[in-house]
């Protein structure tokens, strides 16, 4: 290869170049994975007062026993279900982190107040992403010096202000639950994003390496430097992620042990949902139907509610994804802010919905 070939590979795009990639990768990964199926899903919904199957337990009423065949059923049918947005968004979150010029990031995400929340919370609604998926693209953020705030509003904000998800509640289980959905989310995106970025300004594990180090520096974008950033953080974030889910898939049994009329509401079994939400794994969407599934076997509102409420936000292979990312303090607080509305919502539901 001669050097005039090498040259023209390395050589750096323009800024406006870069903010185009990342607007076409944005718009056309988007369209194909998530704004086109779901404008579609909404007419089904709407027509069948259903979303699908539940991913829990099928068309069964138990999850199946624990075993190395159902933590692969669970992950095949799982990987089906989200395979386009995990591409888009290893191909967004890798080209915000190159692509973008750190400047703008740190000037629009990276302050402590609650504007960088606000902004990255509404950034967050048309990307509907799950929250494994979100992952990457909150991975390029922090690289390109988001606050660890702003980057937790955007985590959280995929799902639980995603408008598609919104609607097909609304239709499948009832506008209240939406409604119950806008009010919890909204406390969860600017609440824990604000909450974040007050407290984290001590802790150095929320700040990623390159803020500490590199505080000015601003590289031009590249393909070469995308194309090396996709490679890395599809290596080190997928594996972990298939093997959680594998867990988490033999696990259903042990995550969800009663499935029926003696899961009342009770404060125990909101409890207990709650945080059964927040370590399992949903694709977008998935915990509509099992949260219907749940209130026709008799599953009290309080418990069903709590667990419409935490399952879309976190999951135990999100947290392992962002562990880097966001740190252990940064991570537990939003686990813990996750369950304790999710435990708030379900009582509300066991008051007003029952």
């Amino acid at each position: 290869m001669s050097d005039s070939t090498t040259a023209v590979r390395q050589r750096p795009l323009s800024l406006t170049m870069g903010w185009l990639i990342v607007a076409l990768v944005a718009v056309v990964g988007l369209a194909y994975a998530k704004w086109f199926p779901y404008y579609h899903k909404a007419f089904v919904a709407y027509a069948t007062r259903s979303v699908g199957s539940s991913i829990l337990t099928g068309h069964a009423s138990q999850p199946p026993p624990v075993s190395f065949r159902s933590a692969l059923n669970y992950a095949v049918a799982y990987g089906q279900a989200i395979w386009k947005a995990l591409v888009v968004a290893l191909l967004l979150g890798s080209a915000v982190q190159t692509l973008l010029p750190r400047r703008w990031i740190l000037s629009a995400l990276g302050r402590s107040g609650l504007r960088s929340v606000f902004i990255a919370g509404v950034l967050a609604v048309p990307s509907m992403m799950c929250n494994c998926c979100a992952a990457p693209i909150v991975t390029g953020l922090r690289e390109g010096r988001a606050s660890a705030g702003s980057a937790v509003a955007y985590w959280l904000g995929n799902s639980v202000l995603n408008p598609a998800t919104l609607i097909f509640t609304g239709f499948v289980l009832g506008w209240k639950w939406s409604a119950l959905r806008v009010v919890v989310g909204l406390l969860a995106v600017v609440g824990l994003g604000w909450l974040v970025n007050r407290l984290s300004v001590n802790w150095k594990e929320s700040r990623t390496p390159r803020q500490l180090l590199h505080p000015n520096e601003d590289s031009a974008p590249s393909l070469r430097a995308w194309g090396a950033a996709l490679a890395q953080m599809a290596v080190r974030l997928i594996p972990e992620y298939a093997v959680v889910v594998l867990i988490l898939g033999a696990a259903r049994a042990w995550l969800f042990p009663q499935l029926g009329h003696e899961v009342d509401n009770s404060l125990i079994w909101i409890l207990a949902f709650a945080i059964s939400g927040a370590i399992f794994v949903v694709p977008t969407a998935g915990e509509i139907p099992i949260v219907q599934a749940l209130l026709l076997l008799g599953v009290g509102t309080g418990p069903a509610a709590a667990l419409l409420l935490t399952l879309p936000p976190i999951s135990a292979p999100s947290v392992a994804m962002l562990w880097k990312s966001l740190g252990a303090r940064t991570l537990l607080l939003v686990i813990l802010g996750i369950i304790a509305l999710g435990l708030v919502g379900g009582i509300a539901a066991a008051t007003l919905f029952s």
